[in-house]
């Protein structure tokens, strides 16, 4: 809770919007370079810090994939993947990287 008042609700406000449609343009762009990605967001426009991708039939491997690479995101069944970009431990850089294994996937 420290580290929480500190940051300041506000500041937190501030990086979650900015924050997650930078996640929204990653899924978009990566999705344009690599035609293996079959997915469509979900979830709708006013969606806080959270964000979730209706998969194709490989959804359950592209999770899979992720978790492997060191991503925390949810399965929901039977083909959804949520993430949460939350402001307080997620950077700009992260959602980046993230973007960048999404890119590498390879089925």
């Amino acid at each position: 809770l420290e580290m929480f008042n500190r940051a300041g609700m506000e500041n937190l406000n501030k990086k979650s919007r900015p924050l997650n449609a930078f996640l929204e343009f990653v899924l978009i762009e990566a999705a344009k370079f690599n035609p293996l990605l079959n997915f469509k967001i979900i979830t709708p426009e006013d969606r806080g810090c959270q964000l979730s991708i209706l998969t194709g039939d490989e959804g359950r491997d592209l999770f899979n994939y992720l978790s492997n690479n060191g991503v925390i995101a949810d399965w929901r069944e039977p083909n959804v993947i949520r993430m949460a970009p939350v402001p307080m431990y997620n950077s700009f850089e992260d959602v980046y990287q993230f973007g960048a294994l999404l890119k590498a996937y390879t089925g």
